[in-house]
């Protein structure tokens, strides 16, 4: 995938699409942060189109800041928070004690990168197909262990498997754009989570049919 303002336009509307329809499946509360995950990411390729369209000239300088900001605050501080929490509420009481772990890794990682997300600024240079992000964290190596601990571990400790095969393809989508793209890691696989958050769809139908479902269950 190339990643350019048409390609975030497109792979973020249907990703945001498909969590309009996760949030139609919700049939309890606990669900909700869950499956609104492809909503969030979805939108957060949307924001993006707006990023790559400053880095091109093609919007002002002030909405291409707010463009900016608000990608960071998803993609760092808020989704190590927001993963391992909503995982917890769907888990099986067996996965909580673990799952708690976590929360609290992602909730610490959290707090140093929204500490660095506002002492800004946070800025954007597009390289190649890619777009690297400065955002100055601490700790950089440290803290993006516990970002996707927090975020691929609870994934991976859900107990079922949809969530799971979310987590693992993350997990390994993660190692390949480190790989691949280290400049650019966070913008590659914050784009790759939300093409794949398609599970959480799968997961919501299994959760909407009930017991008869348990097939969902690892």
């Amino acid at each position: 995938m190339c990643w350019s303002p048409t390609a975030d336009l497109v792979a973020g509307s249907a990703v945001a699409a498909v969590g309009v329809v996760c949030l139609v499946h919700v049939r309890r509360l606990r669900q909700l942060p869950l499956a609104a995950l492809p909503l969030v990411l979805g939108t957060h390729q949307l924001i993006e189109s707006v990023v790559w369209l400053g880095q091109q000239g093609r919007v002002g300088p002030g909405e291409a800041a707010l463009a900016r900001t608000l990608w960071a605050v998803i993609a760092y501080p808020l989704l190590p928070a927001l993963v391992p929490i909503a995982v917890l509420l769907v888990a099986a009481p067996a996965r909580r004690l673990l799952l708690l772990g976590l929360v609290a890794v992602g909730l610490a990682t959290s707090a140093v990168l929204a500490l660095a997300v506002a002492s800004g600024p946070v800025t954007a240079d597009a390289v190649g197909h890619t777009v690297r992000y400065g955002v100055g964290v601490p700790a950089s190596r440290l803290v993006a262990a516990g970002y996707l601990l927090a975020t691929v571990g609870a994934l991976l400790a859900a107990g079922q498997r949809d969530i799971i095969a979310l987590g693992a393809v993350c997990g390994l989508g993660a190692a390949v754009c480190l790989t691949l793209w280290d400049a650019a890691f966070v913008s590659t696989w914050c784009a790759l989570a939300a093409v794949s958050s398609v599970f959480v769809l799968r997961w919501i139908r299994r959760a909407r049919a009930g017991p008869g479902a348990a097939t969902g269950q690892a």
